[in-house]
């Protein structure tokens, strides 16, 4: 819990959502659950529930009551938007969410329009995660209350442009009236700092906060994460235009090879599949499945306490922009 004490850092997003630090927590399956949610809210940023890692509505709502046993300070839900032949019940898990009294929703994939006539009526601010700008402005167009841009260094899905975070960014900011947060590849303060000088109001982290001691997930799987370098990992799924960084393994490499010699979704369907990368996780195996992480795990390397992390990169985003960069501006006569 943070004290008027501690440092922080105001911006539009966090005036908005009534958070201390301009931090969120990626929606990341298997991971967002309320051990990791409830540890970053109460550290003065964001935390974020993953609806669909919860087998139903129903035990989405019960994961949100027990965020709520844990913190008193505003979290999110992610519900990501994904065209499949058998999708989830998405307004279940809306009502599930609004029946919960979850104040703030992260949706991702298609803009969801039903989604947000469902959520507004009750008052609901919609961050909407996304990979270009024109997907942006539509979200902006539909009522999205603020975007979260995700740069080509991201974990999961970084669309088919190829646009790091470096051009995104600004770009988005110049396009769009609403707040914006950047999402791909930022791990530390000097990450926050340039977000904030390229005019973003925030960040958003996903892999940064699975090595954390809070993150549900096996602890071999984090020591993987602070081994590895910016190079380790792949890109699946160019050839089928879904791209996603995924971390290079036995698996992903096969799948990277099949799919380069001409291969299609069903000759990898089984090495894909979500339950081996659940077990990843679960049994701290890297190599049995498929599992996302970002870039920026080539800048990670230890494991803290959640509140720890925190503090320490709205540290360094403060040191940097009131030290670093001061000092480096020369006055005229």
């Amino acid at each position: 819990m943070t004290t008027d004490a501690q440092p922080r850092i105001s911006t539009r997003f966090t005036e908005l959502l009534g958070i201390d630090h301009p931090i969120t927590q990626g929606g990341m399956q298997w991971v967002g659950r309320a051990e990791l949610t409830s540890a970053v809210s109460n550290a003065g940023a964001l935390g974020t529930l993953t609806a669909l890692t919860q087998p139903s509505p129903d035990a989405l709502y019960e994961e949100i009551q027990r965020t709520k046993a844990m913190t008193d300070r505003p979290f999110a839900v992610n519900l990501t938007i994904l065209p499949t032949i058998t999708p989830p019940p998405y307004d279940e898990y809306c009502k599930a969410i609004i029946e919960g009294g979850v104040g703030i929703v992260e949706t991702a994939g298609n803009v969801p329009g039903m989604i947000y006539e469902m959520l507004k009526p009750h008052g609901v601010k919609t961050i909407h995660k996304c990979t270009s700008v024109r997907h942006a402005l539509t979200a902006e167009r539909m009522g999205a209350d603020v975007i979260s841009i995700d740069g080509f260094e991201c974990a999961g899905h970084p669309g088919e442009d190829d646009i790091p975070g470096l051009v995104l960014i600004p770009r988005t900011i110049d396009a769009l009236s609403v707040p914006v947060i950047a999402s791909g590849g930022f791990g530390d303060g000097r990450g926050l700092a340039a977000a904030l000088a390229l005019g973003a109001d925030g960040i958003n982290m996903g892999t940064r906060f699975m090595a954390t001691q809070e993150a549900p997930i096996h602890n071999d799987i984090k020591e993987r994460i602070v081994a590895q370098t910016e190079n380790d990992t792949e890109l699946i799924f160019r050839s089928l235009r879904n791209t996603s960084r995924v971390a290079s393994n036995e698996v992903s490499r096969e799948v990277v090879k099949i799919l380069a010699d001409g291969g299609q979704f069903e000759d990898v369907r089984e090495l894909v599949a979500g339950a081996r990368g659940r077990r990843v996780y679960e049994l701290g195996d890297p190599d049995l499945g498929i599992w996302t992480v970002g870039m920026v795990q080539g800048l990670i390397t230890d494991i803290p306490p959640v509140a720890e992390l925190v503090q320490r990169i709205v540290g360094e985003a403060i040191d940097t922009m009131t030290k670093r960069m001061s000092a480096l501006v020369i006055g005229t006569a």
